[in-house]
């Protein structure tokens, strides 16, 4: 893979998703009664938050959140976007949640290139691309006092995380970034899609705890 072509592809999956997750961020602030300030920070932490983790891990000092301007605009205007036209957005509920496993897959595509890019190693790269997906999400509802959606039995980490391992592992043929990407994304988001669709769950306790 070349240098310069990887570049522009993440920044352009970068932005797209972290519009896509700044709208589902937005929404659920406006559902919680915040201010628009509230709006605009869960927008912001949803879009951002696990991009921003990950640059941090992986040493990508100071974060491509605070390097770029276009970084922090796309979130707010997606939130503004999310502040005044929310009646008409939540009806669009199901085209929401679509549109999150898109962010999803574009999320895992980039982590795992990213963290490829800064030379980790093929298992901390995929758990990058993982974390890159998810990590917006769990920040949101922490800080809308929910439980993560992702610790509730959702197929969320699991297809962020077999998309993240097929681009890594795509990463060490000769195949060019956008097929890889394309191969890595469309993994995540049918299977995200498929768990919806089918109402997947991942296995939970039953019973009571022992005391």
């Amino acid at each position: 893979m070349s240098t310069s072509e990887p570049s522009t592809i993440l920044v352009v999956f970068d932005l797209v998703g972290i519009f896509v997750f700044a709208i589902s961020g937005a929404l659920v602030a406006v559902r919680k009664g915040l201010d628009v300030f509230g709006v605009l920070v869960l927008a912001g932490a949803t879009g951002l938050g696990g991009g921003f983790i990950r640059d941090v891990l992986i040493g990508a000092t100071p974060p491509a959140a605070l390097a770029d301007w276009r970084y922090l605009l796309v979130p707010v205007a997606a939130g503004l976007l999310a502040f005044w036209y929310h009646p008409v957005l939540g009806r669009m509920e199901r085209s929401v949640t679509i549109l999150d496993a898109f962010g999803l897959g574009l999320f895992c595509v980039t982590g795992a290139l990213k963290a490829l890019d800064y030379d980790l190693g093929v298992a901390p790269a995929a758990l990058m691309g993982m974390l890159t997906g998810i990590g917006g999400g769990v920040l949101r509802d922490v800080l809308a006092s929910r439980v993560p959606a992702v610790f509730r039995g959702e197929l969320y980490a699991t297809p962020a995380l077999a998309g993240a391992a097929l681009v890594v592992a795509g990463a060490q043929t000769d195949l060019p970034t956008y097929v890889i990407a394309f191969a890595g994304g469309g993994l995540c988001v049918a299977w995200r899609l498929v768990a919806i669709w089918r109402h997947w769950q991942a296995p939970v306790p039953t019973g009571p705890a022992s005391v």
